[in-house]
């Protein structure tokens, strides 16, 4: 429920201007979301988001620069994402890796230890297995968001 709320999030904050929590608390029960004002502090402060002017002055929630760099890069550069035990393995064009795990490393993803790049692929050392499951799964939803 929380991924599903967390990837509603992101897609209308992507698609319109939000600038309350009030009036994301309404967007998100339009599609049968329910979420307290407590659980919203939550989820912005966990999806690292922030409020920015958009093109009339007007505040809104947005992605930090860095996170918005890195889907950008990760929709253009990775082919294939993968684990085994605690590491992701990101495959990637040749010659993108380096770039984009440099955006990955300026989002600071929960349990990432340390990350790898060579010229088409990219490791990530994670704490756990559950945390290479969880973040290949984001990843993999950024990539292929309707599967």
């Amino acid at each position: 429920m929380k991924n599903r709320r967390h990837e509603l999030i992101l897609e209308i904050i992507s698609e319109q201007s939000v600038g309350t929590q009030e009036l994301l608390i309404e967007l998100l029960a339009e599609h049968g979301i329910k979420a307290t004002q407590a659980t919203l502090s939550r989820d912005i402060q966990q999806l690292n988001l922030v409020k920015q002017r958009d093109e009339n002055g007007e505040f809104r929630y947005a992605l930090p620069a860095a996170a918005a760099e890195e889907k950008s890069l990760f929709e253009e550069a990775v082919i294939s994402v993968d684990y085994a035990m605690n590491t992701i393995v990101l495959k990637c064009r040749a010659g993108m890796a380096q770039g984009t795990c440099a955006a990955i490393d300026s989002v600071n993803h929960q349990g990432v230890v340390g990350t790898i790049a060579g010229d088409d692929t990219i490791f990530i050392l994670v704490r756990t297995e559950d945390d290479a499951k969880k973040l290949s799964k984001k990843f993999r939803s950024e990539l292929f968001p309707r599967r």
